[in-house]
């Protein structure tokens, strides 16, 4: 490693050790330091990208804009293939990812080129060729937790895609490990650098609605064909665009079936938990932070239903769902695919909020119009969710969405899906030992097995 390197990763790991001493966010924002041109290499992050598919079509532009940032390496099992995005419009793999970034910076030469993003089949190789400080992980949720965990071990700061992790037990264990390294994590749960639902949670915590009597989550049913293959639903031999061994990486091992690929892979057990945790990550996780339960969670699960396809089905996560979340204070929220995609809280003397992408609304119209006082609970600010991350690299604060935070809001999905697959109407839960009370078959379901040759 040269002395520029040296300097910048002393640097960097300096930050870390200062978010390493912290716990959960507190309620100021990091700074965003202002830059009248972009910082020399020995200042900026060299980041790498970990999955360049659907959802790192959507992240990268914001990592590009950044001129703290160097994006200098991309691994992806796939070299370039169609029909990504949601509704197969894109192309995805390292080289779609590489060519993107040379791009943006060739723009900034005299010469209108630029090579200089390497890129990996196998983001093992990645790490240990490159000079990275940081890197973002945006492959399907299978992978989330080995990828996570092999970073961190080497001290690497991590932007992890939502849902955090596949299972309770992986979620617990990518929490603890970036604890224990002192990098900075942040989970792409964007919703919490959006002013509409920061506001909506700032207005629930501060008891602009009274006390909350009920609350509706509402997020997307069915399954839906993103990538436009679900036809293709036999075993093929795979491309010779794509490493499908490494593709499945610590998934159970199973044929080729184009079907379960590019993002229709959510639909299925052995890659992801469906909508419940797709969609969950976000809406639950706005929830628990407007109720201030970012460090803890729900006490029961009930009033489960579901539709279930046949389990050997390829897409065979629920496609009709509704429960309850039951918390100690008595709060319950309803989840339903059948409720309006956002969060709609409902307090005292008919006073309600609902909050979307789209959209916020209050009850009485004029509630909108209050400010929310200097002595009262003000939340984390953030405007860009990948700024943010950088920001707490080089300041050493935690982020808006650790991983503990994440961890805790996609446990609510983890749970529902976990009593879904078992016909439970009921599960309790104990949120500080984390496990399921008095049921075997439940908590056999927080963890699963890597298999052996991608195990962490």
């Amino acid at each position: 490693m040269n002395h520029v390197s040296l300097n910048r990763r002393s640097f960097l790991k300096s930050s870390a050790a200062v978010a390493a001493g912290l716990a959960l966010p507190s309620l100021v924002s990091c700074s965003t330091p202002g830059r009248a041109r972009r910082p020399p290499p020995s200042q900026r992050i060299n980041l790498a990208i970990i999955g360049f598919g659907t959802i790192a079509h959507s992240t990268t532009p914001n990592f590009l804009s950044d001129d703290r940032v160097q994006i200098v390496a991309i691994a992806d099992p796939v070299s370039d293939l169609p029909n990504y995005s949601y509704a197969g419009e894109l192309r995805g793999g390292r080289l779609v990812g590489q060519k993107i970034v040379e791009a943006h910076y060739a723009q900034q030469t005299a010469a209108g080129k630029f090579k200089g993003c390497r890129v990996y089949e196998d983001f093992r190789e990645l790490l240990a060729r490159e000079d990275v400080d940081a890197i973002n992980i945006s492959t399907p949720d299978h992978w989330h937790c080995a990828v996570a965990v092999y970073a961190a071990r080497k001290g690497k700061h991590i932007y992890g895609q939502k849902p955090l992790a596949l299972t309770v037990g992986e979620g617990r264990r990518i929490s603890d490990e970036t604890v224990r390294a002192g990098v900075t994590w942040q989970t792409g749960s964007q919703q919490r650098s959006a002013e509409y639902f920061r506001t909506a949670a700032e207005f629930v915590r501060n008891g602009r609605l009274g006390k909350i009597q009920g609350i509706k989550i509402g997020l997307p049913g069915g399954h839906s064909d993103w990538s436009q293959l679900a036809k293709r639903n036999k075993p093929e031999t795979p491309p010779k665009e794509l490493n499908y061994d490494l593709w499945l990486g610590p998934a159970p091992e199973r044929p080729y079936i184009p079907a379960l690929l590019q993002l229709n892979w959510r639909h299925n057990w052995d890659f992801s938990g469906g909508m419940i945790t797709d969609w969950g990550a976000h809406h639950v996780d706005i929830m628990q932070w407007a109720l201030g339960m970012d460090a803890s969670g729900p006490v029961a699960i009930e009033n489960i239903r579901a539709t279930l396809p046949p389990q050997s089905d390829l897409y065979n996560t629920p496609t009709d769902y509704t429960f309850d979340i039951v918390y100690a204070s008595g709060i319950r929220a309803n989840v339903s695919n059948a409720h309006p995609n956002g969060l709609l809280f409902e307090g005292e003397n008919g006073r309600t909020l609902f909050v979307s992408r789209e959209k916020l609304e209050m009850n009485p119209a004029d509630l909108r119009k209050e400010k929310i006082r200097d002595n009262e609970v003000h939340l984390y600010k953030s405007k860009l969710h990948e700024r943010n991350f950088v920001d707490c690299i080089y300041d050493g604060k935690p982020t808006i969405t650790p991983a503990e935070v994440s961890h805790r809001s996609i446990t609510v999905g983890h749970l529902a899906n976990i009593a879904i697959r078992l016909g439970r109407e009921r599960i309790a839960w104990d949120p500080a030992a984390e496990k399921v009370v008095n049921d075997p078959a439940a908590n056999a379901m927080l963890t699963r097995p890597m298999r052996a040759a991608y195990a962490i």
